[in-house]
């Protein structure tokens, strides 16, 4: 049995992270790219958690002998597999503890060298918080524009070009309007998102600049580290526009039309819409309701831009003392326009 550092397992793209916890805490907090080999189910886990609290160690190590020892030839013979594809298994668990030291030392008894992570998953998270900011490039350029303009597009389109683009919103699993979310799912944690954006930044390394939207620190149920946010509000900032019937067209494309029909979403779009009625204008609400009774979803879209989003991101804008440089996103040509104002910007880069 051999012990490797974050440090190596982040450096080599041969290892593959196995985490022998129960689902529930590999779901809660994950190595990107890591499989999920538990040694128990969560209720099997429960079940040895509530034994060692009330019959002791003793007790709750022979409950989990029985209960692991019918199942090592098949969670072997997964890791030995994963070794058959080329990989290489590196175990862990939460902090490097039992678990994984029972897993590895149950191959080695089957033959099978084994990787151990020093530390496990709590080592893990204390490395990557140590560096995103010690990653975080010099200077950040920053997309502002109001809801539909299109700005996930363009950070999609320049990431294809092999641009520094990091999407916040990918990393939280959330987007600001609701039709954004329908469809979604739970948003990530705070461990899932400093997770991917320390894989981001790691890939963009070296790089300069890094390109990103203009987030409000809290994303869904992640916030931005003090260090971005700094480096955000000291960035080149450009302000994306787009016209209200192309805004409408967009979100309606994206996040409507693929969904007509189904009863799930009407029921999202019905549930949402009507904790906003609360919050927007009076004057306005009955044409929200009506629209959303109608199912008339482009006026739907139209009213909340109008009356709930713009308002609101207008004044999130006074945030920023700019200036901004405009740039128009129902131009076909509006992300070589904007590749040309980086490259002019930062002449000794552009993609990395």
């Amino acid at each position: 049995m051999k012990d490797i550092s974050v440090q190596e397992l982040i450096s080599s793209k041969e290892f593959i992270p196995v985490d022998v916890r129960a689902p529930i805490e590999h779901r809660d907090s994950a190595i990107p790219g890591s499989v999920n080999i538990p040694l128990f189910t969560d209720e099997e886990r429960q079940e040895i958690g509530t034994l060692y609290k009330q019959s002791g160690e003793e007790a709750a190590k022979w409950r989990a002998m029985e209960i692991v020892s019918p199942k090592l030839p098949h969670l072997l013979g997964e890791i030995k597999d994963l070794k058959k594809s080329g990989a290489e298994p590196v175990i862990h668990c939460w902090r490097g503890g039992m678990r994984s030291r029972s897993v590895a030392s149950f191959l080695e008894y089957a033959g099978i060298p084994a990787l151990r992570l020093e530390g496990g998953y709590r080592a893990y998270r204390e490395y990557i918080l140590e560096r995103i900011p010690q990653l975080l490039p010099e200077k950040a350029i920053v997309l502002h524009g109001m809801t539909g303009t299109g700005k996930t597009d363009i950070l999609q389109a320049l990431q294809e070009k092999g641009y520094p683009v990091v999407d916040l919103e990918k990393m939280a699993n959330h987007r600001g309007s609701i039709f954004g979310m329908i469809g979604m799912g739970e948003a990530h944690n705070q461990k899932t998102f400093d997770a991917l954006l320390f894989e981001r930044l790691n890939e963009i390394k070296g790089s300069n600049y890094f390109i990103i939207e203009a987030e409000s620190k809290r994303i869904g149920r992640a916030a931005q580290p003090e260090e971005m946010l700094k480096k955000k509000v000291n960035g080149i900032h450009y302000l994306v526009k787009s016209s209200i019937p192309k805004r409408v067209q967009r979100i309606y494309n994206e996040y409507v039309q693929p969904f007509l029909g189904e009863a799930w979403f009407e029921e999202e779009v019905r549930e949402k819409v009507s904790k906003l009625i609360k919050r927007v204008n009076h004057d306005v609400s009955p044409s929200l309701a009506f629209a959303l009774e109608e199912k008339n979803y482009k006026k739907l879209i139209e009213i909340l831009l109008v009356h709930y989003y713009d308002p609101r991101y207008n004044h999130a804008l006074l945030e920023y003392e700019g200036p901004f440089e405009d740039i128009d996103s129902d131009h076909p040509d509006v992300i070589e326009d904007i590749v040309k104002e980086i490259q002019k910007t930062f002449s000794d880069s552009t993609a990395v």
